[in-house]
């Protein structure tokens, strides 16, 4: 049985992550991976997130280019509630940030 991850492109945060609607307020967990583009990389995008009620960001992984004219590239868990994992995804999403999730 193989228990690599699966990432899919994230399109619909609600449906594609699964995420509960009934108990907005219950703790849940997302893994996902970003791409960040090279004109958001003096921005501190994954500082924002972290600033959004009730979110926590764990960073798993980071590759970012030393001159700054690259893609930036994480791998994030984000825990808190279902609405502000939702509302993270929404944040990145507005700004064209490129998100996976595990579905496996």
């Amino acid at each position: 049985m193989d228990n690599q991850p699966q990432w899919q492109t994230i399109n619909h945060p609600q449906s594609d992550l699964h995420l509960d609607q009934s108990g907005l307020d219950r703790p849940t967990a997302r893994r996902i991976k970003i791409r960040i583009p090279k004109q958001y990389i003096n921005e501190p995008i994954i500082a924002r997130l972290g600033s959004f009620p009730g979110l926590k960001v764990n960073i798993f992984s980071a590759l970012l280019a030393a001159n700054n004219n690259q893609d930036g590239w994480f791998d994030l868990q984000l825990q808190g509630n279902s609405q502000g994992i939702e509302n993270a995804l929404s944040y990145l999403a507005d700004l064209d940030v490129e998100v996976w999730y595990d579905s496996a």
